[in-house]
């Protein structure tokens, strides 16, 4: 029955269903009829040719990449300055022409469709005295295959930055007062790094993130409407993809980052890598120390009927220190030249310790002083995880067909000291009852089990063949303890002590069929994914199962007018399930007036997505997008009486439905040869119909705009400016209405001909990086406001090192199908 209703979410009628599939079945054959005599003599290779006038050409060569960054083949030019890549299929390519470790040219995306390419000469000045000088490099914002790529270092304002911080300045993306990752407007946003989902949520991810230094990162991907072939969780994907040597022979790099704000701030990046013809090692290690604050400044309002009945104004200061550790080691083995075997072990050890100083003054309805509360909070967090990964790939033929297999072991360790002494005075200062002096220890263990394999079967006329199936077992095991200190002996506090397990099963399987004709394209996919679930509360012995078996289409549509002119419409359907937190139904304590609780009523949330694409030269891009998302998960922060006293909770509420439309606009501009402009801007309406804490919401939203503007300034002798500015209009999130807020960052960087390279940037240069907003509910309303550490300064060194020639990349695979939702 679940099936049958998904599916009439998908097809609301059957019948018509069924006619408008056969009508396109049959429009398929009839094209492909038509088309069979030319496709027969049609080429199905082709030959891209250039010429290179430079003062040196020896020792330079010439990289060929697919649209996937995938390295295809490496040529060397003739002593006349003459290449050519033979045997190309149709498709999208870009080259790099490097010497040493240096790219001095690198060309735009090259689309080769039915003849051969020969492109005009292209001209590379050279300075003696200087390294290069470099004619272009990677831009900021790129698109390839339906992703939004945001290449980190083409970016000075990253510069010392943390993956969290980078997340922050990305087009598009919020990071909210909660450190929730937003993506245009939706949240429950899938986070990867290397293409495996995370497992961490909440405040452990944002600590993660925070932990992970922009010099560890290569790029970033917003994928916003994924296919049947990635995990079906999520509204959408962000996969963060760390660097990898690809060069031959033995070579790495190093860089460190020092500076501060108010608190000081070092992170350090170190990676080598050593490959030949019959096998890969490489090994990296990150190491972060990070002093930073968050002041949050709050005015709630309690109200009966409409009477104002109480008012807390409280300030909320949090210093904390995060100290992380992450590495990774792994080898490609060829043990045929069919046969890729693959190995990887990564660990991350991360210590954060907040410390907070809550002050809260009660006023009554007069907003006469009542009494004033003070919570001193300090917290000492430890999580350690270790990962292992066997991979291996098998070739089929030479068009690319194969068949890989991943295994994955995954065990994160999470413990938690907390302490929380309150203290109540009256309007005269005089204390009010003893001081509440609360204890606790969290202990939580997650093991994740994840086998998946996918079978790619590559045909001659452009057909293409994928399936797959992957399957993951993920157990939580969470153990809290509160004690209350304020009499003695300490007394366990059953209100606030826990012990949650949670079980999770998700088989999944997935088909894609890719057909290019001469000019239009089409992906067509379906996945289907059964999930068993069992939420286990021991303390009050209440059990939660869930089963559900869904389907997941996906369709992508791809229309070449010409070799500048594309157009691409792109569907899907996705699910986003509750993770552990938001199930576990105990409180967990955050001062005297507030804390938060899971909800194990919490539904998973679908959602619909479409999207249309119109690119011009692979670099302007305009994608308008609409999605319907139904039982749409919410934090929300909502009032209730508890013994009497007015509380505050956080927790998670299934909305009926929230509808998002936007328009995203890439807009890169050269107004001079050393002058670069990279634009960005979304558009965007978000509407939400629901009920929480009996508040009722129709249909109600707002239309907003996320504006980012990039300044690269080649400044001679080696030498990048730039300037990055962002702007974010008013909100609107369900019931809650975010400010606009905007900020300014700047950076300066120098490189050296011994590969070294120094740089400066400032964040938030003119302290405007500041949120405020107001939730409001029938009985009450809040007005917030909170500051980060404003105007951060960092001077990086980076230096590379070891051989320069590049061997074929390989991607190692990995179970990226489950485990996102930790503990």
């Amino acid at each position: 029955m679940r099936i049958q209703r998904n599916l009439h979410m998908i097809m609301p009628n059957h019948s018509k269903a069924r006619c408008i599939l056969i009508t396109f079945i049959a429009l398929l054959l009839s094209v492909s009829a038509t088309k069979i005599m030319a496709q027969q003599v049609q080429r199905n290779d082709f030959i891209l040719s250039g010429k290179i006038a430079t003062t040196e050409i020896t020792s330079l060569e010439i990289n060929l990449f697919n649209a996937e960054a995938k390295l295809i083949k490496t040529e060397f030019p003739n002593q006349q300055g003459e290449f050519r890549f033979d045997a190309l299929s149709k498709g999208a390519y870009y080259f790099k022409i490097r010497r040493g470790q240096s790219d001095l040219y690198n060309s735009e995306v090259i689309q080769v469709t039915d003849h051969d390419i020969a492109l005009p000469e292209i001209r590379i000045i050279e300075q003696r005295l200087e390294t290069v000088v470099i004619n272009k490099s990677r831009p900021f914002i790129e698109r390839h295959d339906g992703k939004m790529i945001l290449n980190v270092e083409s970016s000075l304002q990253n510069t010392g930055g943390s993956a969290l911080e980078i997340l922050g300045k990305a087009p598009g993306v919020t990071i909210d007062g909660n450190d929730n990752v937003i993506l245009r407007g939706k949240n429950n946003i899938l986070i990867q790094i290397d293409g495996k989902n995370s497992p961490l949520t909440g405040d452990e991810l944002a600590n993660y993130l925070r932990g992970l230094p922009a010099s560890a990162i290569d790029k970033i991907e917003l994928i916003t409407n994924p296919s049947a072939k990635y995990d079906a969780a999520g509204t959408a994907i962000i996969n963060i993809k760390l660097k990898k040597g690809t060069n031959k022979g033995t070579n790495g790099s190093f860089s460190t980052a020092l500076g501060a704000g108010r608190y000081v701030k070092n992170n350090n990046s170190f990676n080598i890598n050593h490959r030949n013809n019959k096998f890969n090692l490489f090994a990296n290690y990150n190491f972060a120390y990070r002093e930073a604050f968050n002041e949050l400044m709050i005015d709630r309002k309690f109200y009966t009927e409409g009477n104002l009945e109480k008012t807390y104004l409280q300030d909320n200061f949090f210093k904390f220190n995060t100290r992380n550790h992450n590495g990774k080691i792994g080898l490609d083995y060829n043990l045929t030249e069919k046969n890729l075997l693959g190995a990887s072990v990564s660990f991350t050890s991360n210590v954060f310790k907040p410390r907070g100083d809550s002050k809260t003054a009660i006023l009554g309805p007069n907003d006469q002083p009542l009494s004033h509360t003070a919570t001193l909070s300090q917290t000492a967090n430890t999580l350690k995880n270790i990962s292992a990964n066997l991979n291996h790939k098998y070739s089929m033929d030479t068009l690319g067909s194969e068949l890989s297999t991943d295994i994955d072991f995954i065990r994160y360790v999470n413990t938690s000291n907390q302490g929380f002494d309150t203290k109540t005075n009256n309007n005269e200062g005089e204390p009010i009852g003893i001081p509440y002096i609360l204890r606790g220890k969290t202990d939580g263990g997650l093991n994740i089990y994840a086998l998946k394999s996918d079978w790619i079967k590559i045909f001659p006329k452009n057909l293409k063949l994928e399936a797959g199936f992957k399957t993951s077992y993920v157990k939580s095991d969470n153990d809290i303890e509160f004690y209350d200190h304020s009499t003695s002996p300490a007394v366990r506090d059953t209100n606030k002590s826990n012990h949650y397990i949670y079980q999770e099963h998700i088989y999944a399987a997935y088909g894609n069929v890719s057909k290019k004709w001469n000019k239009l394209k089409t992906v067509l996919g379906l996945r289907i994914e059964k999930t068993d679930v069992t939420g286990i509360q021991l303390t009050t012995a209440q059990i939660n199962k869930r089963q559900y078996t869904q389907l997941f289409p996906s369709a992508v549509f791809s229309y070449e007018f010409t070799t500048d002119h594309n157009l691409e419409v792109n569907l899907s359907r996705r699910i986003n399930r509750p993770n552990y937190q938001q199930l576990n139904p105990f409180k967990y304590y955050i001062n005297a007036t507030t804390y938060r609780v899971g909800n194990p009523d919490l539904n998973a949330q679908t959602s619909q997505n479409y999207e249309l694409t119109y690119s011009f030269k692979s670099r302007y891009i305009a994608t308008l997008s609409y999605s319907k998302i139904s039982n749409n998960i919410t934090t929300v922060i909502k009032p209730v009486i508890e013994n009497g006293e007015n509380i505050t909770v956080q927790t998670e509420e299934n909305l009926k439905s929230a509808s998002y439309y936007s328009l995203n606009l890439i807009l890169p501009i050269k107004p001079t040869n050393w002058w670069d402009i990279n634009n960005s801007a979304n558009f965007y309406y978000g509407s939400y119909t629901g009920n929480v804490s009996g508040t009722q919401i129709n249909n109600i939203g707002n239309f907003t705009l996320d504006m980012n503007s990039i300044h690269t300034l080649k400044l001679g002798k080696n030498f990048v400016a730039e300037l990055a500015a962002n702007y974010k209009a008013t909100e609107v999130y369900a019931f809650v209405r975010i400010d606009p807020y905007w900020y300014l960052n700047i950076g300066l960087q120098k490189k050296f001909k011994d590969k070294t390279t120094l740089k400066l940037a400032v964040s938030d240069l003119f302290n405007s990086n500041t949120i405020k907003g107001v939730t409001v509910y029938n009985d009450y309303k809040e007005n917030f406001k909170s500051r980060r550490e404003p105007r951060v300064v960092m001077l990086s060194y980076s230096y590379n090192f070891g051989s320069t020639k590049t061997g074929q990349s390989r991607k190692t695979g990995a179970a990226d199908d489950l485990k996102r939702r930790a503990e």
